[in-house]
C-alpha cells in the first residue's frame, strides 16, 4: 500500500524522483548491480540451451555463496546473510533461464543465434558484478537495516525496472534478487 501511495506521489510530480545521484543512499547501485545480474542470465542461458549443462550447477552455486561467505566479514556483513542475499540472486538466475529456455523451445526462431563462453564470457562478468553487490552490501548496512528500506528498495526496484527497460521476466526476477537485500526484524 505504501509503495502505491509513493508511485501515485511519484506520478503526479509530488515527490522527487530518485535519480543515481539523489537515490536512497546506496540503493540506486544495489539494485541497478542486480538489474545488470539479472540480465547476464540471458547470456548464461544462451551458453547452456542446447547443451547437456543444466540450469542448476550446485558446484559453481557453492562456490559463489563460499567466496561471498569467506569475504562477508572483511567488509563488516555478517556471512548468513550475505549468502542469503546471493542465494536470491542465483536463484532470480535461473528464473531466467527457465523462462527463456520455455519461450526458445516454444519459439525456435526466437534461440539466440551465437552460444557465448561461459568461462571466459560470462563469468567474468559474474564475478565482478558480485564483487560490486558485496560492495554495495557493505556501503548500505545501516540503510539496508532501517524499517523503512522495504519502501526505499521497492521504489528503487521499480525506477531500475524501467529505466533499464525490463520486460516481464526479467522485471520478477529483479524483485527476487533483492527481497532479502533489507535486514530489519
Amino acid at each position: 500500500m505504501r509503495l502505491r501511495v509513493l508511485c501515485v506521489l511519484l506520478v503526479a510530480g509530488l515527490l522527487a524522483v530518485p535519480t543515481p545521484a539523489s537515490a536512497s543512499p546506496g540503493f540506486w547501485e544495489l539494485t541497478d548491480l542486480a538489474a545488470r545480474r539479472v540480465q547476464i542470465a540471458d547470456k548464461v542461458a544462451a551458453a547452456k540451451f542446447g547443451t547437456p549443462s543444466p540450469i542448476d550447477d550446485p558446484v559453481r552455486e557453492q562456490q559463489i555463496l563460499d567466496s561471498v561467505a569467506a569475504k562477508a566479514p572483511g567488509l563488516g556483513l555478517d556471512a548468513d546473510g550475505v549468502v542469503r542475499f546471493f542465494r536470491d540472486q542465483i536463484e532470480a538466475n535461473k528464473v531466467v533461464q527457465r523462462g527463456l529456455y520455455a519461450k526458445w523451445t516454444a519459439h525456435p526462431d526466437t534461440r539466440p543465434a551465437e552460444r557465448p563462453d561461459l568461462g571466459t564470457e560470462v563469468r567474468p562478468v559474474i564475478d565482478r558484478l558480485n564483487t560490486g553487490l558485496l560492495t554495495e552490501l557493505a556501503a548500505t548496512r545501516d540503510a539496508r537495516a532501517r524499517r523503512s528500506c522495504d519502501v526505499r528498495l521497492a521504489v528503487t526496484v521499480r525506477l531500475v525496472d524501467a529505466g533499464r527497460g525490463l520486460d516481464r521476466l526479467h522485471s520478477v526476477a529483479l524483485g527476487e534478487s533483492v527481497r532479502s537485500a533489507c535486514t530489519h526484524p
